[in-house]
């Protein structure tokens, strides 16, 4: 309902409902992202990329941070090698301290791997003008080689390790994305049934999509379709009178006929 409010001169003014907080403050976080985002585009690509580091750099840190205080500094309970253990040992054990450390070493580690991730991927994106897999992967291999050398788990040979990280990154991140490049294109089958997605969509019949497929009745069956046709595929009458007065009063798809 509208809720009423009197002003001046007796006037009733008609006011909306009070608003969901959680849905307002939903909406202004979008807003200000939107303009935020407008705002970042039209700046020079220095200035992008360092505002992009630093805000990837602390949403990384932050995350970091409270991963590490679930783990509770496990590095603690990591048994110290001996005093004569051999260069191998004790690059093992500063691996695992990289690994297991506490709020801050995590806040530390997360934040440089989504800090240079995010960097490197926007000056990408603005020289080359989109964002794929190599744009992907050059981005990984930068924050795996920089997360090597700030954690310390590269050992005595920190540039080989540097290396070995950051291509281990790199062939994940290609990997990731080339999967999820893939589950995010709808099936090839999904083409030949765009025009009748959106004419059962406007008749809101969509949930009979599944019975043209199963009938193999795609976009170009459109304009010959019948009662009995329908019928074979299991849609009920009222539907079915539906989807054939759309046909008839469809100039374009009478012409096909």
């Amino acid at each position: 309902m509208m809720e009423g409010r009197k002003q001046d001169g007796g006037t009733m003014v008609l006011m909306p409902p009070n608003s969901n907080p959680i849905t307002v403050l939903q909406t202004k976080y979008k807003e200000l992202e939107v303009g935020f985002r407008g705002w970042l585009t039209k700046q020079s690509l220095p200035v992008e990329a360092a505002v992009v580091t630093i805000t990837s750099s602390i949403q990384g840190a932050a995350i970091g941070g409270f991963m590490g205080t679930l783990t509770n500094d496990a590095s603690s309970v990591l048994p110290t090698p001996p005093a004569g253990a051999g260069s191998q040992a004790m690059a093992s054990f500063q691996q695992a301290q990289a690994l297991s450390g506490g709020p801050l070493v995590q806040a530390r580690n997360f934040a440089v791997m989504t800090g240079v991730n995010a960097g490197i991927s926007c000056v990408m994106k603005r020289i080359r003008g989109k964002e794929d897999v190599q744009t992907s992967m050059v981005a990984a291999f930068g924050s795996g080689a920089m997360f090597s050398l700030v954690s310390g788990m590269g050992g005595p040979n920190m540039a080989t390790n540097a290396v070995t990280s950051g291509v281990f990154f790199a062939l994940v991140q290609g990997g990731l994305f080339q999967l999820g490049q893939k589950f995010s294109q709808p099936p090839v089958e999904d083409t030949f049934y765009t025009r009748t997605r959106g004419m059962l969509s406007n008749l809101g019949l969509q949930n009979y999509e599944k019975n043209f497929k199963k009938g193999l009745l795609t976009d170009s069956t459109i304009p010959l379709l019948t009662d009995s046709a329908l019928r074979d595929v299991r849609i009920p009458p009222g539907p079915r009178l539906l989807i054939l007065d759309h046909i008839r009063s469809d100039p374009e798809l009478q012409k096909k006929r």
